[in-house]
């Protein structure tokens, strides 16, 4: 029997394999009380019994919270400041991955062992990055235990162990900076021949350039026709902020054309139930079609070409496209970022953008 982060561990073998069982920490529990419960172990094993089994039996009066209990707790808390898709996709993690492996254990008897044997499994089928953010998770709940003053919480067993996990592969996403090939992309994106509704996202995609998940979930509700302005809820966006996008002339042009097809429903961009968006894959599977790889473009990386083409070529201000991006930086007076930041240069820039993007279609450079 020894110590360890500050709890007492008793080390034996049954059947042949090497077990390790915790008898509680210290100094909540004594010496005299470990000693104790390591006699009482002795005596199952032999008997034949293997002690793992008989404290992981349920019990009438369980002493102590599990995983499962803190996280839901943790998820409560924090969920108040993630946009809906960040908080579906942690709950969908949390059920998956984490309270299979962890959930029915008591929080105070998870060691460092416990958290990688749970991680395991998840780089063992190649998910890499997603066993690094699992990881995360785990990390988040024991901090909130900690802070919460849980009892027998006293350190973090999942800090540290992304060095104990594969690193995942470096992806260097593309963006298209050379004017004549963003030209034959718009032109193709003109030409698609698939769903209309699809035509018309892959020409709104460049022309926005915002993220993607906020495109396909775009709404009638939110537009202002009458001052050519989309407004994203703060609940849509990454940040918690909402955010203005001010529509050029052929952006409405798109949006009047796009009207009579889905005008009547929730959704700009209906999927194939009226009451849900497009898939997210949608544009991503267009441009393949058209014979875009990943490895020249996606969805996301329209707001990477808008980025550089709008300061370097346009000349417009590092602090306007960042609004416009919905990027949280402060301005250079230090201030918050405000939905209204630079909204008239955003203005002169958008309209701008869609001018230049034309000349790219006819040919300009």
């Amino acid at each position: 029997m020894f110590p360890a982060s500050k709890g007492w561990r008793f080390k034996y073998r049954f059947n042949g394999r090497s077990r390790l069982i915790s008898f509680g920490i210290y100094p909540d529990v004594s010496l005299e009380l470990a000693r104790q419960r390591r006699q009482e172990a002795r005596e199952l094993l032999a008997r034949g019994i293997d002690p793992v089994d008989i404290r992981n039996a349920p019990a009438e009066h369980p002493v102590g919270e599990t995983v499962a209990e803190l996280a839901r707790q943790w998820i409560d808390v924090a969920s108040g400041d993630w946009a809906e898709g960040h908080a579906r996709m942690i709950r969908s993690r949390m059920e998956r991955y984490v309270l299979p492996a962890l959930g029915s254990r008591l929080i105070a008897e998870v060691t460092t062992k416990d958290v990688l044997e749970a991680l395991r499994p998840i780089e063992a089928i190649g998910y890499y990055e997603t066993a690094h953010r699992v990881r995360s998770i785990i990390g988040q709940i024991f901090l909130f235990a900690l802070a919460s003053g849980t009892d027998g919480v006293t350190g973090n067993p999942a800090a540290g162990l992304g060095r104990a996990l594969r690193s995942p592969a470096k992806r260097h996403m593309s963006a298209i900076l050379d004017p004549v090939e963003l030209g034959r992309l718009l032109r193709d994106s003109d030409g698609y021949p698939g769903a209309f509704q699809v035509r018309c996202a892959l020409q709104l995609a460049p022309l926005l350039f915002v993220r993607p998940g906020e495109l396909r979930q775009m709404q009638w509700a939110h537009i202002d026709m009458a001052v050519c302005r989309w407004t994203i809820p703060a609940g849509e966006m990454k940040m918690k902020v909402s955010h203005v996008v001010q529509l050029s002339k052929q952006a409405r042009q798109i949006l009047d054309a796009l009207r009579p097809l889905t005008g009547h429903m929730k959704y700009v961009f209906a999927g194939r139930q009226a009451s849900r968006p497009m898939s997210p894959n949608t544009i991503n599977m267009a441009l393949r079609a058209m014979g875009w790889g990943p490895e020249k473009v996606t969805g996301h990386e329209f707001r990477a070409t808008a980025r550089t083409m709008l300061h370097e070529t346009l000349g417009f201000s590092p602090d306007a496209i960042e609004a416009q991006l919905a990027h949280a930086v402060p301005d250079r007076l230090g201030g918050a970022y405000n939905r209204t930041q630079h909204l008239e240069e955003r203005t002169r820039m958008m309209q701008a953008w869609a001018d230049y993007l034309d000349g790219l279609k006819e040919g300009a450079q």
